[in-house]
């Protein structure tokens, strides 16, 4: 009895679907055009994506939302088409690789070299089916290089643009789309680390806060906002790196 009494329930695959769905499909509502809906990963390496086709199937769609699914190798993007023809899969893949020797290694397992080339299979195996987006990580600094040469990802984002793909995330001056994480969760797997347990993504409800502090109009439902700050704390059951989630946006 007393053994029985200590056990924890842990949600099984069809309550996180049901969790991943519901915080997917808010975003969505409160003005986001764009929402990163899952990962292609290796199941066995990171298991909390081996739910991705069952989210991407049972996901309500809301049009001219873009509902993106990471690809780090030519395997996710064989199964990024798979869903789609099948009908469910997602509108737009992002395709990574690391603007430093190190963080390839470390986060791919493979070299640079390796990741280019495999990012031109990606680009054939995808075709025009979505929308591409090249992802260059730790464009602006390394956290086993540190310093990372402007020049090297110039040449990176050239070559992305060589292959065709019209959007390239690096962040700075004159970037138009930003990518966000509400209250910084998510990131790389556990193994990997950065400084103070960060994820290194920057908080939603934080940036959105920012712009509007500037006089940027984000198009975002300001209270749908914070309310959907929350309902993430809530389903992940801590409370996360969000800043205005407890002070309050500033406009």
């Amino acid at each position: 009895m007393a053994e029985d009494s200590a056990r924890v329930r842990l949600p099984d695959l069809h309550d996180q679907i049901l969790q991943g769905r519901a915080l997917i499909e808010r975003f969505a509502a409160i003005g986001f055009p764009r929402v990163e809906a899952t990962s292609y990963s290796n199941p066995g390496v990171v298991p909390q994506f081996s739910d991705a086709s069952e989210l991407l199937r049972s996901l309500s769609r809301s049009p001219g939302v873009f509902y993106k699914a990471t690809c780090a190798n030519p395997r996710a993007v064989q199964r990024a088409v798979a869903d789609l023809d099948a009908g469910y899969g997602a509108s737009e893949i992002s395709l990574l690789v690391s603007a430093t020797e190190s963080h390839t290694q470390k986060n791919l397992k493979r070299s640079r070299a390796g990741q280019w080339a495999d990012i031109e299979e990606m680009v054939r195996a995808a075709g025009d089916r979505f929308r591409l987006v090249g992802t260059v990580s730790v464009a602006f600094g390394c956290p086993f290089e540190g310093k990372v040469d402007p020049g090297s990802v110039a040449e990176d984002v050239a070559r992305f643009v060589d292959l065709g793909i019209e959007h390239v995330a690096i962040y700075e001056a004159g970037v138009r789309h930003f990518d966000s994480s509400f209250g910084g969760a998510g990131g790389h797997p556990a193994k990997l680390k950065y400084g103070g347990g960060h994820t290194g993504n920057v908080c939603t409800e934080d940036l959105v806060s920012l712009f509007e502090a500037m006089g940027i109009d984000t198009g975002i439902d300001l209270d749908g906002l914070i309310a959907t700050a929350r309902f993430c704390e809530e389903v992940l059951g801590r409370e996360l790196h969000g800043r205005v989630t407890r002070s309050g946006l500033s406009h």
